[in-house]
């Protein structure tokens, strides 16, 4: 088993040193190894779409920031489709000039959008 889990870490380790040039993969506080990974081109649809839709940020008393929980009188918003497939299960709330993307289930930001 220590084997397995060594040789999965070396795995990932390399693909994703690969991927760094077109894809940003965080980890998260939401949950121990959770991450979320955002293509540029979903980035830049992202942030299109919150100037298209002229989404208004929200005001809050704390700073919303990655890895903590959204306030729960903030109202979360679905992730349309065209953010990407991975994406769909997220909510989001603009805050701050920054699309913060919220775990529905526990409210805890997992990523940010510049």
């Amino acid at each position: 088993m220590k084997k397995f889990m060594l040789i999965s870490a070396a795995a990932l380790l390399v693909s994703t040193s690969a991927m760094a040039q077109s894809t940003v993969v965080t980890t998260t506080g939401a949950a121990p190894g959770a991450t979320v990974q955002i293509e540029p081109e979903y980035r830049t649809r992202i942030r299109s779409y919150v100037t298209e839709q002229k989404i208004r940020p929200v005001e809050t008393r704390e700073k919303i920031v990655v890895g903590s929980p959204v306030p729960r009188d903030v109202e979360l918003v679905a992730v349309p489709s065209d953010w990407g497939p991975s994406l769909t299960k997220y909510r989001y709330v603009y805050s701050g000039s920054r699309v913060m993307l919220v775990d529905p289930e526990t409210r805890m930001v997992v990523q940010a959008v510049d």
